[in-house]
């Protein structure tokens, strides 16, 4: 047993499991770090207004799977909690896209 800088005792496979976990956090911490960076020169890019959404989503989709699988403990749920999470998302995506429906290109789809 060793002691801890809080004056608990600890074992020496619990202080390898802190640090594997504070390895993954600051591995985590710097993936949402670049991809902050990447988010960011995809604005100096000069890339069509459509395109350069369409990536930025992508990386923001990324950067919130991220958060939310290791900041969040997604990651270890159970099978249950995933798919009801995965249905929320689906929802909201539907959600985005029903607006889309509605437009013609002429105009409102159906008069006020």
């Amino acid at each position: 047993m060793s002691e801890s800088t809080l004056g608990v005792a600890t074992s020496e496979s619990e202080a390898a499991r802190v640090r594997e976990h504070l390895r993954v956090y600051v591995m985590v911490f710097v993936a949402l770090g670049v991809l902050t960076i990447v988010t960011v020169a995809i604005s100096y890019l000069r890339l069509p207004t459509a395109l350069a959404i369409s990536v930025a989503m992508v990386v923001a989709t990324v950067k919130a799977s991220l958060v939310a699988s290791y900041f969040m403990h997604l990651i270890s749920e159970e099978k249950v909690i995933l798919w009801l999470l995965l249905l929320c998302a689906a929802f909201l995506v539907f959600l985005f896209l029903l607006p889309l429906g509605t437009e013609t290109g002429n105009g409102p789809l159906w008069p006020l």
